[in-house]
């Protein structure tokens, strides 16, 4: 498990006062506020947020120090972090994405499948995106108990039932 969880990212300026458009990753969106002290990827800075006003996608959010449009628009595709100490702890048969990738998937008879390099969610339910040996191309597994029936992250491996013909 990672000390820091990617709670939100930001999609650009809104307006002209240095609002930014903030995309949350959280499950409740608003609380991408919360977490306190919001951090970039590689930790050089660390911002404050207030959330505006919902808007498209989002929020219109205030970062601390930033207070133009030009440094708001200097941030776009940010990613912002949360210390996983501020985090709740995931209910169970649930889990945080950053969790689940880089592990090891492994189908029901044991054979390596590959590694999770993403989560995808299209809207009909989470894709584990599987890259690994022999593949040509990543394979989109779908994250549900029949085609995962095990996810053990001490042990840092899936076990998955994929349907015929995926791998």
């Amino acid at each position: 498990m990672t000390g820091r969880v990617c709670v939100g990212a930001v999609a650009g300026a809104f307006g002209v006062r240095g609002e930014v458009r903030l995309k949350s990753f959280t499950a409740e969106p608003e609380d991408v506020a919360a977490y306190g002290p919001l951090a970039t990827e590689d930790g050089a800075r660390t911002f404050e947020v207030t959330l505006v006003k919902p808007v498209k996608a989002g929020f219109a959010a205030r970062l601390t120090g930033v207070s133009t449009k030009e440094q708001a628009d200097a941030l776009r595709g940010t990613r912002l972090y949360a210390g996983r100490e501020a985090l709740p702890d995931p209910g169970e048969e649930e889990y945080y994405h950053a969790d689940l990738i880089g592990l090891e998937v492994r189908d029901t008879g044991g054979t390596l499948l590959g590694r999770v390099r993403a989560i995808h969610d299209h809207g009909a339910g989470d894709l584990l995106e599987i890259h690994g040996p022999g593949l040509k191309q990543t394979v989109l597994l779908p994250f549900t108990r029949e085609a995962v029936p095990t996810v053990d992250i001490a042990g840092g491996r899936i076990v998955a039932d994929p349907p015929e013909g995926l791998f």
